[in-house]
C-alpha cells in the first residue's frame, strides 16, 4: 500500500541518501518521529544502532537483522528494535515502511 498523495507533502528528513534510491515523509512531535520510507532501488543499510524504533511494513520486504539475527518482514507485518540494539537491513525496491522513533531528532528535516 503507497501512501496518500497528500502525505507526500509532508516535510523530508535530511539522510545522505540520494532521492532516486529513497524518498521520506515525516510526521514530527516532541515524543517521537514517523517516517515513511519509500525504497526506489534495492538498499543495504548499513549496522548502526540507537534508541528504540517500530516499524512496520505497508507494501514490499525488508530483512533485518536486529543483534545478529536475521528476519524477513514483508508487506503487514511490523518488528521492533530496542534502544541500542545493533541492526542492518537489506530493502527491496517498491519497500514502503512506516517507521517510528523514539527519538524525536532521529533525523534533521530538510530544508
Amino acid at each position: 500500500m503507497p501512501i496518500a498523495d497528500f502525505m507526500r507533502a509532508f516535510p523530508s528528513i535530511d539522510i545522505p541518501v540520494p532521492d532516486d534510491i529513497v524518498t521520506t515523509n515525516v510526521i514530527r512531535s516532541e515524543a517521537g518521529l514517523a517516517v515513511f520510507f519509500t525504497f526506489h532501488k534495492d538498499f543495504d543499510l548499513p549496522a548502526h544502532a540507537h534508541k528504540g524504533q517500530w516499524g512496520t511494513v505497508l507494501k514490499g520486504e525488508i530483512a533485518l537483522t536486529i543483534d545478529g539475527t536475521t528476519s524477513t518482514f514483508r508487506t503487514g507485518e511490523s518488528y521492533s528494535i530496542p534502544s541500542g540494539a545493533v541492526h542492518s537491513a537489506r530493502i527491496a525496491a517498491g519497500t514502503v515502511v512506516l517507521d517510528v522513533f523514539e527519538e524525536p531528532d532521529r533525523y534533521p528535516l530538510r530544508g
